[in-house]
């Protein structure tokens, strides 16, 4: 089974999940929803689990959100979050589709994550936030960082589409790939902002714009 699959997981495809994992649960749900691409599920999941294992509790943000796949997950792995913000300025008809579906498999999630069909410029950020996104595409990050530190709540990204003409590489690109040297730079003035930051990547077989980018605010760093 490609995990970097484009086609739409439907109903049809629960056998391919079989088992109690809790990854082939929402996957079963995901695929009774029938909204979502096999390669969504699985970047969502990695991203979530990964920011999961660093950061607990807090709301959560999720930008850029699409279908809201992240802000379920990410309720789903620590119910010390109270409810989720899903945002997203063109939230597709067929998010509810996608809700309902997890919120019949694990109905402690009823009323709990919120969609707003707003801009991310919209958005109130409050400290003890996760900001999270999992491929807001090119500056769309950058924005998403900038609503995160100004409130010095913790964020993660997995960045995608690198717009080169607006993001610096800050001449880095005569030692690594373009794309590269623009996550570097995000890295480094996160840092620079007084975060601790964590670089890690999700299975290239699921997606090539696997760099995840994670920071919780703790002062000076140096």
């Amino acid at each position: 089974m490609k995990k970097s699959s484009k086609n739409r997981l439907t109903p049809q495809q629960e056998s391919l999940f079989p088992g109690n994992t809790l990854f082939a649960k929402i996957a079963r749900a995901v695929c009774r929803a029938g909204t979502l691409p096999r390669k969504e599920l699985y970047e969502t999941w990695e991203v979530a689990k990964r920011v999961r294992r660093r950061y607990r509790g807090g709301r959560v943000l999720d930008l850029a959100c699409g279908h809201g796949l992240l802000a379920h997950i990410m309720l789903i792995l620590d119910d010390r979050s109270e409810m989720a913000l899903a945002v997203d300025k063109n939230i597709p008809a067929n998010a509810e589709n996608l809700s309902n579906a997890l919120i019949s498999a694990w109905p402690r999630l009823q009323d709990r994550v919120v969609y707003r069909n707003i801009s991310i410029q919209e958005v109130e950020v409050q400290p003890d936030d996760i900001v999270a996104s999992v491929h807001a595409c090119g500056t769309l990050t950058d924005l998403i960082i900038a609503k995160a530190t100004d409130k010095l709540a913790r964020i993660a990204v997995l960045p995608c589409c690198h717009d080169l003409r607006q993001s610096s590489t800050c001449g880095l690109e005569g030692w690594m790939d373009k794309t590269l040297a623009v996550d570097a730079i995000r890295a480094v003035e996160l840092r620079a902002k007084g975060y601790k930051i964590v670089t890690q990547k999700i299975p290239d077989e699921i997606t090539p714009k696997n760099r995840l980018l994670m920071g919780e605010y703790q002062g000076d760093c140096n």
